[in-house]
């Protein structure tokens, strides 16, 4: 198995952790990136990237969400990569599940983890 890189620099590779039954076990960090506390960038959506701001109001059916994890963006053309304001819409959950059933190009833009 060949080494693998370090997930926040990119350059170096990991660095070992253990080795058991002749296998070796990487980190996810190289030993320079340990050393410096150097940590992953937390992710962040292309619509966010872009300007997008997530809304709590539903822009299908007026819904008004008491929690940010009501509301979803997505992409009205289909197209994740189209992230222009224009295309992205803030949809509720049941929204989701009625443009799902009508098939409609719409699709869900990327996910945000939840801490």
């Amino acid at each position: 198995m060949e080494r693998p890189l370090c997930s926040v620099c990119e350059k170096q590779p990991c660095a070992v952790n253990y080795i058991k039954n002749g296998i070796k076990h990487y980190r996810s960090r190289c030993n320079q990136c340990i050393g410096a506390n150097r940590r992953k960038k937390p992710f962040v959506p292309r619509w966010k990237k872009k300007g997008y701001k997530q809304k709590t109001t539903c822009d299908r059916c007026g819904f008004r969400a008491k929690y940010p994890s009501q509301i979803v963006v997505f992409h009205i053309n289909g197209d994740l990569n189209d992230a222009a304001i224009t295309n992205l819409r803030s949809i509720c959950l049941n929204c989701v599940v009625e443009i799902d059933k009508q098939e409609l190009p719409w699709k869900q833009g990327d996910l945000m983890r939840d801490f």
